[in-house]
């Protein structure tokens, strides 16, 4: 048996390759989008992609199942535990098996059966793996999925928070509070093979190591520890990471059944003279590291550095509408697979970036100021201070006369912010800021600062800050 790991970082993602030496044959478990690198490692090692197995319809990125099915006639092993809500669209079209409580399916020699798991979804399903071609006759390991975490679960929150579906929370973590119980039945000796590592929107507290056993998270894993039900449900549902709006897109995305993208999908650098109409028909976003874009930018342009639009795209996009890109050319085809990774799929194309600079385009900017100098305008009353931070870093501390606003749903309560006087911009380092600093001028709020340094500068120069009990905030 062969057991290949796949990690995405930006997505906090990880698949796998089951291969079947024996039998030449090869599965993936919960693919992403990008299928290239399971072809090219299926063709490293002499095997054929046959079967695609996933473990629930997944929120967090696009799958890549059925683009497998498309391109390599991949089966697809799928759920058939959840309510009618929550059952694939898409596979009476290819090859496929649902999947219950209990079923059994092979690759070649090795086998897999199901476990029932809802709790994080309704459908959630883990596989156990036995390698009958090595000689086993029990379990070597367990596919989890969403359920369990290395150091976590996954959260039962997510169609209520992400998808609207009210009054699934708890009812969601009672289930889950019955699955960890078939969980902790499990032989300890089990390797715990997760969908997702720290970083993740699917549950708080994940741990940045790739596998784990059965034994130590029964041991170890703080979700796994309660006895009483009511005092599981009261954790579980607490203090769980902010949502981001694409989840309830990519429920969707998924169930119904992704576009099929196909091996020659790319994109265009575009002339300049279409600008205009990117700006006034759909989304720019200007790739740029934060310091150029404050220093000069093209009016009405977003700025998420490539290396932060993975976790801010999905809140600050508008899908609807057509996305351009303002970047270096050799960085499109990279930004357009995170883009597709979160089902951001109309993608007009790219604007070079040094062109836009030397057309005479980039005529706005914004300035920084310091926390002494921020102090001082907030004493004479004419700066109004935002604070774009997670609820839960802005309950551990904030300035006083900030105002909360988290960056996700900046576009949703922008109208909550006066455009009168000077608009400061506060994070924890000023990343985050400087992409409200964008939002916010893109929305016609000219007079906009980005604090620099942040909340941490701020409290290295000993100015004062508050702190607030967990309550309900204008974000």
């Amino acid at each position: 048996m062969l057991l290949k790991y796949f990690y995405d970082s930006k997505l906090a993602h990880a698949s796998y390759m089951v291969g079947c030496q024996k039998t030449q044959e090869a599965v993936i478990v919960d693919p992403g989008r990008r299928i290239e690198r399971y072809l090219e490692m299926a063709e490293r090692e002499g095997l054929q992609i046959t079967a695609v197995a996933e473990t629930h319809i997944h929120a967090d990125y696009v799958s890549g199942a059925r683009e497998l099915a498309d391109r390599v006639g991949a089966k697809l092993f799928v759920s058939d535990a959840g309510p009618q809500d929550w059952k694939y669209e898409y596979v009476s079209g290819y090859p496929h098996q649902l999947l219950t409580d209990g079923d059994t399916f092979r690759i070649g020699k090795i086998e897999f059966e199901t476990m029932h798991t809802p709790g994080h979804t309704p459908e959630s399903l883990s596989f156990l793996l036995t390698d009958r071609g090595g000689g086993a006759a029990t379990p070597m390991g367990i596919f989890t999925g969403d359920f369990v975490f290395v150091g976590s679960i996954g959260r039962p929150d997510l169609l209520e928070e992400a998808a609207g579906m009210m009054d699934t929370a708890e009812p969601g973590a009672r289930d889950l509070f019955a699955s960890i119980k078939r969980f902790r039945e499990l032989t300890d000796h089990l390797q715990v093979w997760p969908a997702h590592g720290a970083g993740s929107a699917c549950g708080k507290g994940l741990g940045a190591i790739p596998s784990s056993t059965v034994g130590y998270e029964k041991r170890y894993n703080p979700a796994l520890q309660f006895d009483d039900e009511e005092e599981f449900v009261q954790y579980i549902l607490a203090d769980q990471p902010e949502a981001p709006k694409y989840f309830a897109v990519m429920k969707r995305v998924n169930k119904e059944g992704p576009k099929i993208l196909g091996a020659d999908h790319h994109h265009e650098m575009l002339s300049l003279d279409r600008l205009d109409d990117s700006l006034s028909d759909g989304v720019v976003l200007d790739l740029r590291a934060t310091d150029a874009f404050a220093k000069e930018h093209v009016p009405g342009s977003i700025n998420i550095p490539i290396e932060m639009l993975s976790p801010w795209a999905g809140w600050l996009v508008n899908y609807d509408k057509p996305v351009s890109l303002i970047c270096k050319p050799e960085e499109l085809e990279e930004a357009a697979r995170v883009l597709h990774a979160i089902g951001c799929d109309h993608i007009a194309g790219g604007f070079d970036a040094s062109a836009i600079l030397g057309s005479g385009r980039a005529s706005e900017s914004y300035e920084t100021a310091t926390p002494e100098d921020v102090a001082d305008a907030i004493r004479g009353g004419d700066v109004t201070l935002i604070d774009v931070r997670s609820q839960e870093e802005w309950d551990e501390g904030h300035i006083e006369q900030a105002t909360h606003h988290f960056l996700g749903r900046l576009p949703d309560t922008i109208g909550q912010i006066p455009c009168e006087t000077k608009v400061v911009t506060q994070c924890r380092s000023g990343a985050r800021a400087a992409i409200a600093a964008s939002v916010l001028q893109s929305k016609g709020y000219k007079d906009v600062t980005n604090l620099t340094g942040g909340y941490m500068a701020w409290k290295q120069a000993e100015l004062p800050t508050v702190h607030q009990q967990p309550a309900s905030s204008t974000a």
